[in-house]
């Protein structure tokens, strides 16, 4: 049929076996899923990612290999992140002799607890890790415009419920 669309040609070809490939991978289905979605959504995006390749099939799996990879680096940060929070959340800061600085501790500790996971995940790998936005935007799959709101959002939480702390120093 010469109208038909090259990639529903291309999607009928190749999905059943990308699916298959992205599983053994992810060990997921709905992984499996989003991901072939995504290498055919990157394929919709951007078609001259085929029209170079010697193999189609070849073109696709190192498309599809690249975002389970992408996906699996993702995980593996955002569960060591996840694990040390939990370990920092039992124990945030450092223990102090000062018994003022203990209770500002304390509660500098549960103000950041109680921050969205979302701008608490940037205050934590702005402030605790030292990462850029641009890194943090990554890690985390955002735009760093995104990050740094984030950011802004936490920290302005954060001051305002550890204010009366920081205005007795003062």
């Amino acid at each position: 049929m010469n109208g038909e669309d090259p990639l529903a040609r291309c999607y009928d070809a190749h999905a059943q076996a990308l699916f298959g490939y992205l599983l053994s991978q992810t060990r997921q289905p709905e992984d499996a899923r989003d991901l072939l979605q995504e290498t055919f959504l990157r394929l919709a995006r951007q078609p001259e990612l085929l029209a170079a390749a010697r193999s189609e099939r070849a073109a696709l799996f190192r498309i599809a290999h690249n975002l389970a990879m992408g996906l699996h680096h993702r995980q593996t940060i955002r569960d060591r992140l996840a694990q040390e929070q939990e370990a920092r959340d039992s124990i945030p800061f450092a223990p102090a002799a000062d018994p003022d600085e203990a209770a500002f501790r304390q509660e500098a500790a549960q103000a950041l607890g109680e921050l969205p996971p979302e701008q608490r995940a940037v205050v934590h790998l702005k402030l605790w890790e030292g990462l850029t936005f641009e890194e943090i935007a990554r890690v985390l799959d955002l735009s760093p415009n995104t990050a740094a709101s984030r950011y802004r959002y936490g920290i302005d939480k954060l001051r305002a419920r550890l204010r009366r702390w920081v205005e007795s120093e003062t």
